[in-house]
């Protein structure tokens, strides 16, 4: 079992996201200790990047901020390297296709691996294509974390899952990254069809913003995914964020009890 996989064993995971280097690197590491501390179970940590198609303007936003203050994937790579000893539970890279292979992606795997990333979250590579970079991942011990959403097919969620490592990344509705107040039902079908092949876990993401959701949505799936209700705390306190996000993350915890 990964150790991505491992941290749903026997609970409901939270799977809590911060854009790498937003407001700065500093800021970032103290983040991640303060959200591990608040119950975080796996930490997704964004590459910022310049066309981030998949995100909503909270988290474009944040991809800007990190941008400007200098924020580069090596940074990030050496960040990850300095807290990695630290911190126990799994990190994983979100980022896009491009960001990789402008890097190399036998090279940027590797300094996955170096630096202690246990999967990275491609949304701009669709599962047919994963071969791209699917053997490095592989030959790193990277975790390629597959994603279905609401227009998957039944046959298409059946052959991602029958692939999936780590988890399964279930879009809870169409569109972007960010917060709602209303989570689409279309999530429980997709779980449903997972479940008839596969008993990987099943994490849901996009929208997902307060404690009461959380508790909705581990009624049916085996973990939570936050990312741009944690950002905007980010955005609205810049560097003095760390305790607001830990009070955040801790609500959201309790959540999944």
């Amino acid at each position: 079992m990964s150790k991505i996989a491992d941290a749903f064993n026997g609970k409901k995971a939270l799977i809590a996201f911060i854009t790498g280097g937003d407001p700065d690197i500093g800021t970032t590491e103290r983040l991640i200790f303060a959200m591990e501390e608040a119950g975080a179970d796996i930490i997704e940590i964004g590459i910022p990047f310049s066309d981030p198609i998949a995100e909503g303007i909270v988290i474009q936003q944040a991809d800007e901020r990190a941008l400007a203050g200098g924020c580069t994937v090596d940074k990030l790579f050496d960040m990850v390297k300095r807290i990695r000893a630290g911190v126990s539970v799994p990190l994983a890279f979100m980022t896009y296709v491009n960001p990789i292979f402008r890097y190399g992606k036998e090279e940027f795997m590797r300094r996955c691996k170096e630096c202690g990333i246990d999967g990275i979250i491609v949304p701009d590579l669709p599962f047919e294509e994963n071969d791209e970079i699917k053997n490095e991942c592989d030959e790193y011990d990277i975790c390629l974390i597959s994603m279905i959403a609401p227009t998957s097919s039944e046959e298409r969620v059946k052959r991602i899952a029958a692939e999936a490592k780590g988890f399964l990344y279930c879009v809870s509705s169409l569109g972007v990254t960010g917060v709602r107040s209303a989570i689409g039902q279309e999530v429980a079908g997709m779980i449903r069809n997972v479940r008839k092949i596969s008993s990987v876990p099943c994490a849901v993401g996009f929208g997902i913003s307060a404690k009461d959701q959380v508790h909705e949505i581990l009624k049916i799936s085996d973990g939570v995914i936050v990312g741009s209700a944690i950002v905007k705390i980010i955005a609205k306190y810049g560097k003095d964020s760390v305790e607001p996000v830990k009070q955040f993350v801790k609500e959201l915890k309790a959540g999944t009890r």
